[in-house]
């Protein structure tokens, strides 16, 4: 199932210039209501889809989507009830309305983009050993390497600066921005989990042009990355701004290698 060339584009496009106006009028004032960071999560979820979808049939990539979001959203949905496997986390009202009385509805459509992003630039840092034998193992470990890195560039600015959720404490004397390490070692095992279900359906069975570089999920990265070191800066949280442009400046100078290659 393959949606016609010509819609593809269409909708790609369209969704990509919505998505920046989003992210432009996010820059501009990152405490803009509730419904414009929903609107922008649910962009680029539908991005993401869509750019996956140019490279693997539609029924994978949703396939892949869903299992994605379910796995992620029960992660936190279990947290937010038992404090296992992320810590004790609260979400606040200004995430917008729950699933199950659980976990803001956007959390979902968030895993989905940080998955599919991440993957994305790891196949890019990946390249120069795609042919290697055991490329999918090392795609799997890069890919939830990047999504603990997305998620240490993400904490700083869910709290203090949208006030998405809030950390309870913990024994443990080190956290980052009231997360311990337990949240960052919860998404890295998640992130496991989720490429173990989903990598069967993201395998491209057809043979297609080897030499094609995708630098669309490195965009993507980048702009989430620059959306959440603004805000840090706003916050005067410059830690947090040295983080996102260590990050950002390392993995896109990994992945631009790796596409040169």
């Amino acid at each position: 199932m393959r949606l016609s060339e010509n819609t593809r584009k269409y909708f790609f496009w369209t969704l990509n210039a919505l998505l920046g106006v989003a992210l432009i009028a996010e820059l501009r004032a990152p405490n803009y209501p509730t419904w414009l960071d929903a609107a922008a999560i649910t962009l680029a979820a539908l991005v993401s889809i869509l750019a996956l979808n140019r490279q693997l049939p539609l029924q994978n990539v949703l396939s892949a989507a869903v299992i994605t979001a379910v796995i992620g959203g029960a992660v936190h949905g279990f947290s937010a009830r038992t404090s296992i496997p992320l810590g004790p986390v609260v979400f606040n009202s200004q995430a917008g309305p729950q699933l199950f009385n659980a976990i803001p509805w956007t959390i979902p459509l968030l895993w989905i983009v940080v998955i599919f992003s991440a993957r994305g630039v790891g196949r890019l840092i990946l390249r120069p050993w795609r042919k290697v034998k055991v490329y999918g193992y090392w795609l799997i470990g890069v890919t939830s390497l990047l999504v603990l890195a997305f998620d240490v560039a993400l904490e700083p600015y869910a709290w203090h600066v949208k006030h998405l959720w809030l950390w309870q404490p913990t024994k443990l004397a080190v956290n980052w921005h009231g997360a311990s390490p337990l949240n960052f070692l919860g998404w890295g095992c998640a992130a496991l989990l989720i490429l173990m279900f989903i990598t069967p359906s993201l395998i491209r069975k057809q043979p297609g042009n080897a030499s094609s570089v995708d630098y669309h999920p490195l965009a993507m990265w980048l702009g989430a990355l620059l959306l959440f070191a603004v805000g840090a800066a706003g916050a005067r949280l410059w830690w947090s701004v040295g983080a996102d442009a260590l990050i950002a400046a390392v993995t896109a100078a990994l992945a631009v290698r790796g596409a040169k290659w």
